[in-house]
């Protein structure tokens, strides 16, 4: 039976109180044939010698230090230096369940080239794991359930970061991790989607993803909301957005003026629409607000909504699906 060495990737930066853990759980893992391309990326507490302690007994671990600065750097040194076949990331502070390698290489083998085989996660946290963090493990968790990841795409991460396997191939030809753009997790999806890789259902979780206050998503400005819309924004002009339809934007909130702005920057025609009787007939940026049933008088649409309110979202789905559009081809939700 074939089996293919799986390259794991780690950067790291000061995660003393986790990285024991961490490397434990993949040194635990039924899947033994792998390697970890682990990546010190200018530590300054003792994580560095933690990890040389334990690769000095595991000819697996390749202890690295980064030539450059920040998770991309790292990355892209790790991948640089690993052989694997199948290549998977991990980060410093989580834990991979037991069977987490083996489950994922089995469906990546039974599936082929053009595949992302994913895994259920678990948040956690001494601290406790705050609404939106659950919210979000449930969402991703359903559609990773159901193999369709794609479909929400514009609205968060729909890749569980640190809980994908891919073919080396696949990775190479969607020039991962290059150039430096984040939140790299975000454009790393984004060039899955735009390659066609198809995300293999998968109803286990295999993940735990640790969450506490100075996690670098939570600290790093990398991971700011402002970055997450021009990365959206762009990816949607490109790969969806469709020039032979009437671009709508949908929400006046900072969401729905920063799309709008970034839409005038780009000489972009656009209607702008919202259901706020306090900001329709207001003139934003040049543009009048009109209510949002003015999409009933316009032919061939394709509105970006940046209502956030889960309720209003449900209620904004339902008017569209009457009026037959279809997501990604008609709408998208950016939010």
């Amino acid at each position: 039976m074939h089996n293919p060495l799986v390259s794991i990737l780690i950067p790291f930066k000061n995660t003393e109180d986790f990285i024991i853990d961490c490397l434990e759980s993949i040194i635990k893992q039924t899947y033994t044939h792998w390697e970890l391309l682990i990546v010190d990326d200018n530590s300054t507490d003792s994580s560095f010698s933690m990890v040389e302690t334990i690769a000095q007994k595991d000819n697996r671990i390749k202890l690295l230090k980064n030539s450059g600065n920040g998770i991309i750097d790292g990355l892209q040194l790790a991948f640089k230096e690993s052989t694997g076949e199948f290549i998977t990331r991990m980060d410093s502070d989580d834990t991979m369940h037991r069977n987490k390698l083996e489950i994922l290489s089995n469906n990546l083998l039974n599936n082929g080239k053009g595949h992302v085989a994913l895994g259920m996660v678990n948040y956690f946290s001494a601290e406790g794991i705050k609404a939106g963090y659950k919210s979000y493990e449930i969402w991703l968790n359903g559609l990773t359930q159901n193999g369709t990841n794609y479909s929400e795409i514009y609205k968060e991460c729909v890749i569980p970061s640190p809980c994908w396997m891919i073919h080396r191939e696949d990775l190479i030809a969607c020039n991962g991790f290059n150039p430096n753009i984040y939140p790299e997790d975000y454009d790393l999806a984004f060039r899955f989607y735009k390659h066609h890789f198809k995300c293999i259902p998968c109803d286990v979780v295999l993940h735990d993803w640790r969450d506490y206050s100075h996690r670098t998503s939570r600290t790093n400005e990398h991971y700011a909301e402002n970055h997450f819309i021009p990365l959206k924004l762009d990816y949607f002009l490109e790969l969806d957005f469709n020039p032979k339809k009437t671009l709508v934007v949908w929400g006046a909130g900072n969401k729905g003026k920063f799309i709008a702005k970034s839409l005038i920057e780009k000489n972009m025609p656009f209607e702008w629409v919202c259901d706020n009787p306090k900001k329709i007939g207001k003139d934003i940026y040049g543009k009048i607000l009109r209510t949002f049933n003015y999409l009933e008088t316009i032919h061939n649409t394709q509105s970006i909504i940046t209502v956030a309110n889960k309720k209003d979202q449900k209620e904004i789905r339902y008017y569209l699906d009457n009026l037959n559009m279809m997501s990604i081809e008609d709408y998208v939700f950016f939010c």
